[in-house]
């Protein structure tokens, strides 16, 4: 028996297939008759072009739904899909391409003319344009395709995608993703949070990450539901769309920003029975302040790219600001010493480390990068520091590398990130470690104020003196107007630390 994705999804499609999968921002729809017929003709063409089971497909276009479409057509030839971030620049890019070698690389018409001079470079066998409107020279033919396709047969662990890693602290690695991954996650996911053939998720997500391509769309797939798919987040057209959404999944971006609008009410939101966040983590301000708007209680998970999800506050029980909560079933969470391995005692901070049918392959062509993340029992070192309180939640509090020693005693910046954010007028903090001659490191914060708000470093350094331990306060505080923030809105403190390195010099 086949365990290619698609076949999996098509098991779990609607029996009327006449039923939307897609309500595109112009109001047409795509149904699940028109998605089966459209992802055959894909995959058609692809075969046509040459390509096998195997073979790789870079992507590097706008957010349609035609692009899904693609997704899907890679998966029922059994080729493996790879999405890049539509913002990567040429430089960029050839490093990426240079080290997938995909057989097909597409891109946005507007950009062919530097993009075929690049695979030509680097010797990649075709290359096809993708815009937003089905134009482009990838479906120039699709009308004369056939609208029957035999899916490729394969096993749950033959490789399904490969999803670059952000990079910020060196290099992207491609984490290799198989079929069984993605399809054990997503079922654990449409039942752990009761999605049906009902729901109408709001998706706003970009599609070259984890979160807007393997969590939303394999989830809507796996229940039969159907999604309202926007270009971008656009506040007003997010409200606009909620009364017609059953599910929102966002970044706590979405929601500081449906926060800020006065029109987003409780009348607003009442038609939605879960709002979901990730990708970044969510201040416990804003879950609250959430909470008293709307009646919701934002469901904050955890996952990364090499794992997809592994930890969610539950749906039914509380929710608790600050915590991505417990284990997914089926997935194995430790935390551990990360030099040793062993598991620290209960409420210490250590190292999540997850184990389960939801964790990659390895790295693309890093097997030496790969046999240093895994432990020697199949564990695999996340680079996440957190720690399990006594109902079991998990709490991170941040990455290993932000980690700062100051004075030899460790400063996790989320305990102090926390701290700023609870003071009235605080949108955003960031808090980084810098170079200091008698600490080692110091701690640095960056804080964004809420609109027309004016905050003052005095003020901040007053109130954190007394919540935190002195060796925990900031040395320097930066009022900024702004955050680095990368496409999923997570900050990217490699940026931060770069830009305020020589402040205690």
């Amino acid at each position: 028996m086949s365990e290619n994705l698609f076949s999996v999804f098509t098991a779990a499609a609607p029996a009327d297939r006449a039923k939307p999968f897609i309500h595109r921002p112009d109001g047409s729809v795509i149904t699940y008759r028109d998605m089966e017929e459209d992802t055959a003709r894909i995959a058609n063409i692809l075969s046509a072009m040459g390509l096998s089971p195997g073979d790789r497909v870079a992507v590097q276009v706008d957010k349609s739904a035609e692009v899904l479409l693609v997704y899907l057509a890679c998966l029922r030839l059994g080729a493996v899909y790879i999405p890049f971030n539509a913002a990567y620049t040429i430089a960029e890019l050839r490093y990426l391409l240079a080290d997938a070698e995909p057989k097909l690389f597409i891109c946005r018409p507007e950009r062919f003319r530097e993009s075929v001079e690049l695979t030509h470079e680097l010797g990649l066998a075709h290359i096809r344009t993708l815009g937003v409107a089905r134009d482009g020279t990838l479906l120039g033919k699709l009308g004369d395709a056939k609208t029957s396709f035999t899916d490729h047969s394969c096993a749950g662990d033959d490789l399904a995608a490969i999803l670059y890693t952000s990079g910020t602290t060196g290099r992207s690695k491609g984490a290799m993703l198989s079929h069984d991954n993605l399809a054990s996650n997503a079922r654990t996911l449409k039942d752990f949070w009761r999605f049906t053939s009902e729901d109408r998720l709001l998706h706003a997500l970009p599609i070259f990450h984890t979160h807007g391509l393997f969590v939303a769309t394999n989830i809507a797939l796996m229940a039969g539901a159907a999604m309202l798919l926007l270009p971008a987040f656009d506040v007003g057209e997010i409200i606009r769309l909620l009364p017609r959404a059953t599910v929102m999944m966002g970044v706590p971006t979405f929601y500081t920003r449906l926060l800020a609008q006065a029109d987003f009410t409780a009348e607003t939101a009442k038609n939605i029975r879960l709002f979901i966040s990730g990708s970044a983590p969510l201040a416990a301000t804003t879950h609250r302040e959430f909470s008293a708007r709307t009646g919701h209680a934002i469901l904050e998970r955890y996952g990364m790219t090499e794992t997809n999800m592994n930890t969610s506050n539950p749906y039914e029980g509380e929710r608790i600001a600050g915590s991505v909560g417990k284990p997914l079933p089926g997935i194995d969470i430790r935390i551990a010493d990360p030099a040793s391995g062993e598991e620290v005692a209960a409420g210490d901070v250590g190292q999540i480390e997850i184990k389960g049918p939801n964790v990659f392959k390895g790295y693309w062509r890093s097997p030496e990068k790969t046999a240093a993340e895994f432990r020697s029992d199949g564990f695999f070192m996340s680079g996440d520091l957190g720690f399990q309180d006594d109902k079991g939640y998990v709490h991170i509090v941040g990455r290993n590398k932000d980690l700062i020693i100051s004075g030899g005693f460790n400063v996790y910046p989320a305990e102090v990130e926390g701290v700023i954010e609870e003071i009235e007028g605080v949108a955003q903090c960031a808090v980084i470690g810098a170079p200091h001659a008698d600490f080692g490191e110091a701690v640095i914060a960056v804080v964004v104020p809420k609109p027309g708000v004016m905050l003052s470093e005095d003020g901040i350094a007053r109130a954190t003196s007394e919540r935190l331990a002195n060796y925990k306060r900031p040395k320097r505080i930066v009022i900024a107007s702004e955050l680095p923030l990368n496409a999923m809105g997570k900050v990217q403190k490699n940026i931060l630390r770069e830009q305020h390195r020589t402040a205690f010099q």
